[in-house]
């Protein structure tokens, strides 16, 4: 999982999918999938409020990306 577009980054940006948080996990970056997490799913769960569900799915979105585009040094 070393460059971005490997196989292991295709695997986490996958696995964001389904749940955020989820890719970076995956790629052992636990303080960062506490974050998407937390934020995606307070913020999915306070769907009756726009806002926070606006920002729940704007993180849903960027744990994917990120997990995509994650550069290990």
């Amino acid at each position: 999982m070393s460059q971005q577009g490997s196989a292991g980054n295709v695997i986490a940006a996958i696995a964001s999918f389904f749940f955020p948080g989820l890719g970076q996990l995956v790629q052992g970056r636990i303080l960062a999938a506490l974050v998407f997490c937390i934020v995606a799913v307070v913020g999915y769960a306070m769907w009756w409020l726009i806002f926070p569900a606006i920002i729940g799915g704007i993180a849903h979105l960027w744990s994917i990306i990120d997990a995509a585009k994650f550069r290990a040094n």
